[in-house]
């Protein structure tokens, strides 16, 4: 064993014992949360501290073409790109032997790249601990399996079963439906054991062939790293077996879209106690208070919670979606939900979220909402006792007006640095203007010999 092998996690170590590892992948998450960087044999790996990347990985748009850059000329300056060992994991599906590393970007002074999406994450944490508290999250995740679509032009539709029939929507929690395509679930078990991730639950959601996966509660760098192997991780398990998985806010019409609902504690870095909870078990002001953030910003949130044009089409009514700043306890109906729990567990549930988010920055943003509440002490208005569906109108609704409101929250551009939110926007706006040209289906049916 090599030096730098003894810095790797246990599940690594596992994978690699009594083996000769044959290649690593560097990688980083782009502003998509695409996984950017380079393979190489791991003789070299071992031989080398960092590598570089030009920085305009981060100016990509998820169509592969290049935003502007904020800051001025086009010139690509390399980032260095330090390996964090303690993300190392395997890639089980590779035909040799293989581990993944992800790193954290640094300019050539040594600093943190603030556009990093994994370092916008880590500033937001840095700013809770720096008051003395410890963010705490846990993400749902849910997503598709769908029939292989090699066709854009062509509708998504659900996987064939081991029945010969396909996936069947409105089986929510179905045992039976979850066996349907048992052998992907088994695949998504054997990785991420090989990987060192723990599942809490899988289960079937009311989409036809949809299915959300559980993690436990923890560091919200920790839980985004995991998302991001996970995305990758479904994805090659359902390739296995002749469909795709999709994270797609909206990929099916006229079934229920994927969430990544993210829970919510915060704990006293020097007790170790839930803040959200008093000495006798009762909500604090500090709850409260979190959730009046949530209500007051999230607003301003949403770009990054819902970042593509297809993520609006998850925000209508009557499709499970909680399109509303609404709060209550144990009401689903509500855009920030309060699950039953014990004093020690108290927690938050934003529900607005997409699975198409990038993970580090839907958690960057839905944590900097809360602290924001944290720090100005307001109230939020009454719990919703009712049916919050039936709530006014209080989000964007486009990607176009998500930015702008976005953009003029001072207080959100602050949390999450101006440079990176100029550089996010940059990117959106690029990707919005591109959709804008498309012409669709629906426009050519119904306009074109009626208008």
């Amino acid at each position: 064993m090599t030096d730098w092998t003894d810095k790797l996690p246990r599940a690594a170590r596992d994978f690699m014992a009594g083996r000769r590892l044959d290649e690593v992948e560097c990688i980083v998450a782009d502003i998509a949360g695409v996984a950017r960087g380079k393979a190489m044999p791991a003789s070299k790996f071992a031989r080398q501290e960092r590598f570089y990347l030009p920085n305009s990985i981060f100016l990509q748009t998820i169509t592969g073409e290049w935003a502007d850059n904020p800051s001025g000329a086009f010139t690509e300056p390399d980032m260095v790109m330090v390996p964090d060992y303690s993300t190392a994991t395997a890639a089980p599906w590779t035909a040799d032997w293989t581990i993944q590393v992800i790193h954290d970007a640094q300019d050539q002074q040594g600093n943190p790249m603030p556009i990093a999406p994994r370092n916008v994450l880590k500033r937001v944490v840095q700013m809770y601990r720096d008051k003395g508290w410890n963010p705490v999250v846990a993400p749902e995740m849910e997503f598709f399996l769908v029939a292989r679509n090699i066709d854009p032009n062509q509708p998504i539709i659900p996987p064939m079963g081991r029945t010969g029939r396909r996936a069947a929507a409105k089986q929510a929690y179905s045992m039976s439906a979850v066996d349907e395509y048992g052998k992907v679930i088994d695949d998504i078990y054997d990785f991420a054991e090989a990987q060192g991730f723990e599942i809490d639950g899988i289960l079937q959601e009311g989409g036809a062939g949809q299915v959300e996966i559980n993690l436990n509660h923890g560091d919200p760098v920790a839980l985004a790293d995991e998302i991001f192997y996970f995305k990758r991780l479904i994805r090659e398990a359902a390739l296995r077996h002749d469909c795709f998985a999709t994270f797609m806010a909206k990929p099916i019409e006229g079934e229920p879209g994927s969430a990544m609902h993210i829970h919510h504690s915060v704990t006293d870095l020097a007790t170790g106690q839930n803040i959200f909870s008093d000495a006798k078990g009762r909500e604090t002001p500090e709850f409260l208070h979190f959730v009046a953030g949530m209500q007051r910003h999230l607003p301003a949130a949403i770009a990054l919670l819902a970042p593509y044009v297809n993520s609006y089409r998850r925000y209508v009514p009557d499709f499970a979606a909680p399109i509303n700043l609404e709060w209550g306890r144990d009401n689903r109906t509500t855009g920030l939900r309060v699950p039953i729990s014990g004093p020690e567990a108290r927690r938050i549930e934003n529900r607005l979220a997409g699975m198409d988010c990038n993970p580090y920055l839907g958690i960057a943003a839905s944590l900097a909402c809360g602290y924001l509440g944290l720090l100005e002490a307001e109230n939020p208005r009454a719990e919703c006792l009712g049916d919050a569906y039936m709530s006014q109108d209080e989000l964007p609704y486009n990607l176009g007006d998500a930015l702008d409101l976005m953009i003029e929250n001072e207080a959100m551009r602050g949390v999450l640095g101006h440079e990176f939110t100029a550089v996010y926007e940059s990117v959106k706006r690029n990707e919005y203007k591109e959709f804008l040209q498309v012409i669709s289906p629906w426009e050519r049916e119904h306009l074109l010999l009626n208008v």
